[in-house]
């Protein structure tokens, strides 16, 4: 019995770091072709936030999938853990690139959006994946 939770305890956490992992990378290459895009196409700065935050969503997705494949049990907690911390890991990482850790509102909102991201993602890539 031990060995069993020890076990999935161990297949969690790869699971985890997989997914944060992957949904880090996918945010970084999507802000880098964003921020190349909007560099050559001067597209309106009102646009910047709700693409970030669809990139961030897309990422998300992403990193839920290669973090669930071939370990689906758990798919929902697995989503809405690997949104969770990508929401804590992105804004260190980001707030450091930027030299400002602000804990605002926006942040909190941040946390919940992409935990609700992480959660979807979970349990949709558990239906994608059954088969």
């Amino acid at each position: 019995m031990e060995n069993e939770k020890t076990s999935f305890g161990q297949n969690i956490g790869i699971s985890l770091v997989k997914g944060v992992i992957t949904a880090i990378f996918a945010t970084l290459v999507g802000v880098l072709v964003f921020a190349f895009i909007i560099k050559q196409t001067g597209l309106s700065s009102n646009l910047i936030r709700p693409i970030n935050q669809a990139i961030k969503g897309i990422s998300i997705f992403i990193g839920c999938l290669i973090g669930i494949k071939g370990r689906k049990e758990k798919s929902l907690l697995k989503g809405v853990l690997i949104g969770f911390i990508y929401a804590i890991v992105s804004f260190l990482l980001f707030s450091a690139l930027n030299g400002n850790f602000n804990f605002n509102k926006s942040f909190f909102i941040d946390i919940v959006f992409l935990t609700l991201m992480g959660t979807i993602s979970g349990v949709i890539c558990s239906l994608v994946l059954k088969k």
